[in-house]
């Protein structure tokens, strides 16, 4: 059985610069709070009208693609990630197909935020193991700076996400010394809502059921999206950063050593880690209860804050760009969020 091999990867980030000074416009913070916080210290955000989800993936993808040797002609299935999508559906996958004028092959959307990228190699490794599929295009990518709450309220989330795209393409190899050595997923929904986007939904918690008994079918329907929940300013993400970080110090390693012992690995076999850029201080605290050198963990979160599903291909893609990552390097890939999920992935290069 053929593994699956990273062949191309590419990255997308815009060109639109955001410092934490530049935020001070919006809501009441510092450059020096922020980075205690997070350790960012600026992000990039989409242009508001010209670029989407999925304008940005295609660049990523181009470049990606052009790296692999291929053309889009070779591409025979997509899987994108991503929590910001152009429509509440139909999802990004098809409009890459459509923007790239790819021919009808299948397109997969994946829904799992900060671990989205990973879950959706996976699934590509296994589409390739299986000899399903021989040229797979992986994408994450993200606009969070147009669902923001860009006021004092919602800066302990807004401060800390920003846009990009990174993109794949998986192939597969028959050297046994190369490729994805093997992929964890996990979840645990007991906590769902503290880190979340509650609208528009189906849930309608806003409402009491008695109150609900009163509407009719039509006034039901309205509260899918409503004017209450704009005046209630119930239409933005939601986070308890401090049990997020409880979860994800916890979670982040025991996923990484899971994926080192599933290969008869130690720690210091790792050449690089790349974390997803959740918050510094977090792949700090990794970092040192795995007690990885500095040059043994990758992190750019600083530059572009954290891109959610797109987070780990744009690292990745920048550290291989910088020379970083190497034929026969061991890559681990991890990620930790919203859900809760988390996964990880190992890579000999």
């Amino acid at each position: 059985m053929p593994k699956s091999k990273i062949a191309g990867i590419g990255k997308y980030l815009p060109e639109n610069v955001v410092t934490n000074n530049d935020l001070l416009k919006y809501m009441e913070t510092s450059d020096a709070w922020i980075q205690e916080r997070t350790g960012i210290q600026e992000r990039r955000y989409a242009h508001r009208t010209e670029e989407t989800t999925t304008t940005m993936a295609v660049e990523a993808a181009k470049v990606a693609i052009e790296r692999a040797g291929i053309t889009t002609d070779d591409v025979d299935f997509i899987i994108f990630a991503t929590l910001s999508p152009d429509y509440y559906f139909p999802g990004c996958g098809v409009l890459v197909q459509r923007a790239m004028k790819m021919k009808e092959i299948g397109a997969l959307d994946i829904r799992n935020q900060c671990s989205g990228f990973l879950y959706a190699l996976s699934v590509g490794d296994q589409f390739i193991r299986s000899g399903m599929y021989k040229n797979i295009l992986v994408i994450g990518s993200e606009k969070h700076s147009f669902g923001l709450d860009f006021t004092t309220r919602g800066r302990n989330v807004s401060v800390i996400f920003g846009d990009g795209a990174g993109a794949v393409i998986l192939q597969p190899t028959e050297k046994e010394d190369q490729g994805i050595l093997s992929t964890h997923l996990h979840s645990d929904g007991e906590s769902a809502e503290i880190l979340a986007m509650f609208n528009p939904g189906t849930h309608a918690n806003h409402w009491k059921e008695e109150k609900m008994a009163s509407f009719d079918d039509a006034e039901i329907g309205k509260m899918f999206f409503s004017h209450k929940m704009i005046d209630d300013e119930q239409i933005y993400p939601t986070m308890d950063g401090p049990a997020v970080f409880k979860k994800a110090v916890v979670k982040f390693p025991e996923v990484i050593m899971e994926a080192l012992n599933a290969n008869n690995l130690m720690p210091k076999d790792i050449n690089l880690l790349i974390p997803h850029q959740a918050n510094l201080r977090i792949a700090q605290f990794v970092q040192h209860t795995l007690k990885l050198r500095d040059d043994q963990v990758y992190n750019n979160i600083q530059q572009y804050g954290n891109t959610t599903a797109a987070s780990v291909p744009i690292a990745l893609c920048e550290a291989w760009e910088k020379g970083l990552v190497k034929e026969g390097d061991v890559v681990c890939l991890a990620a930790f969020g919203s859900g809760f999920t988390w996964a990880s992935a190992l890579i000999k290069w």
